[in-house]
């Protein structure tokens, strides 16, 4: 089974045309997409947890 894609954060920061501040402040209130901490401190987030941040970020139609 190949391993999942695990995205860079400059990658991200790139896809969401977000700061790495704006980022940072988000995952300090818990609002940020998973993230995997390397031994060597590096953040990497996997494709898919990425995916489904987004999805959950819609705004739901109104009622």
């Amino acid at each position: 089974m190949p391993s999942p894609k695990m995205l860079k954060l400059p990658e991200v920061l790139s896809e969401l045309n977000m700061s790495r501040a704006s980022f940072y402040r988000m995952r300090a209130r818990g609002q940020a997409p998973r993230i995997v901490k390397l031994p060597s401190g590096q953040l990497r987030i996997r494709r898919a947890d990425l995916d489904n941040w987004l999805s959950q970020q819609e705004e739901q139609p109104a009622a």
